[in-house]
């Protein structure tokens, strides 16, 4: 009986040619996504079908006339000659290996907050990449520019950057979920709920965190990111004894982690609710150990400790002058470097009922 030992996109591609079916015919045939058959017949040798997949191929080509069979052979002996050929010239390999190199440079511009660069390396990517034309490697890497994409916008945190930065998380999402890479996509999630919290969608957001927090697609430090979160959507929304009590869960979880940095972030979020609800003394106690214990080496992470800093000093009259200088320090960094939610959130303190 004809069978393959190793089914690629060449193969199952010339099964179609010998069943004389159109390529919507075929994909319904198979059960599988017409976009999936393109695939197959566009990377040729250098796709191989999932082995549940696989096994369906076999089904359908044992399944097959007699007469579908032999043309199926015909065509196997005829290609055998010019396979070589036909294969995706090695270039596609350099390809990926160069947009790996292009995704850890913009890893790095984020963390500088060189966004003009970041979206220049990224739009060489994405601008000229059509998702039916890649292979698994290919989508990884176009889901993982995705991404990046959508923290490039949300980084910047305007209204519409941040629509743009959900779509962007949306859309990757369904490439990770596609080639299922589950954490991938769980780590999608909490950066959308993120993105949710800085819209405003308070409550929304501390819903997303909490299903996120005892998720086991993440790893544990993401699980306890996605509970210190459900914290500062909390605080924010005026919840701040509650918001406390899960902050300091969180703590305790990145102490036990060996996560000084996710530590140091903590103990910055615990000074603003305790501030929120009066505690001063606290507050200064916590947002001193956040600014002695953590690096603090971007941009952001650098405007995020001034701004809390500001924040608390600003609610005491007797160091309201030092609060302000703080705060101006903070705003200048922000501006320098375009972040515009930080801007935003620097100038709602500024408009403060409480300070004026």
């Amino acid at each position: 009986m004809l069978s393959v030992r190793q089914w690629t996109g060449l193969e199952a591609g010339l099964l179609r040619q010998a069943l004389r079916m159109s390529v919507r015919t075929y994909a319904a045939h198979l059960g599988v996504g017409i976009r999936t058959v393109s695939k197959w017949e566009q990377l040729g040798t250098d796709t191989r079908p999932w082995p549940d997949t696989q096994s369906i191929l076999d089904t359908a080509l044992a399944r097959a006339s007699v007469t579908a069979q032999a043309r199926f052979e015909q065509l196997l002996a005829q290609d055998s000659q010019t396979r070589r050929l036909r294969r995706a010239p090695s270039p596609a390999i350099h390809d990926h290996e160069t947009w790996t190199e292009d995704l850890e440079r913009v890893v790095v511009c984020l963390d500088r907050q060189d966004f003009t660069f970041a979206a220049t390396l990224l739009e060489r990517w994405l601008g000229r990449t059509q998702p039916c034309d890649l292979d698994n490697r290919g989508l990884y890497l176009y889901g993982r520019s995705l991404v990046l994409s959508g923290d490039l916008r949300r980084l910047q945190g305007t209204a519409q950057d941040l629509m743009a930065a959900k779509r962007l998380y949306s859309e990757a999402h369904r490439v990770f979920t596609e080639i299922k890479i589950p954490r991938r996509a769980a780590q999608i999630e909490l950066s959308l709920a993120v993105a949710t919290e800085m819209a405003g969608r308070l409550t929304a957001a501390a819903t997303n965190y909490q299903q996120l927090a005892d998720d086991e697609r993440l790893s544990l430090t993401d699980r306890t990111r996605a509970l210190l979160w459900i914290g500062t959507a909390l605080a924010k929304d005026g919840r701040n004894e509650f918001a406390i009590q899960v902050m300091r869960q969180a703590a305790e979880r990145f102490e036990s982690l060996e996560e000084p940095e996710e530590w140091a972030t903590a103990q910055q979020k615990l000074a603003l609710a305790h501030r929120g609800i009066g505690d001063l003394t606290k507050a200064l106690t916590y947002i001193d150990t956040a600014r002695s214990s953590g690096r603090f080496e971007t941009p952001l992470q650098r405007v995020q400790i001034d701004t809390a800093h500001a924040h608390i000093l600003l609610t005491d009259p007797a160091t309201r002058s030092e609060g302000e200088a703080v705060l101006n320090q903070a705003s200048d960094l922000a501006a320098h470097y375009g972040l515009k939610h930080q801007l935003h959130s620097i100038k709602f303190i500024r408009n403060s009922k409480e300070y004026t």
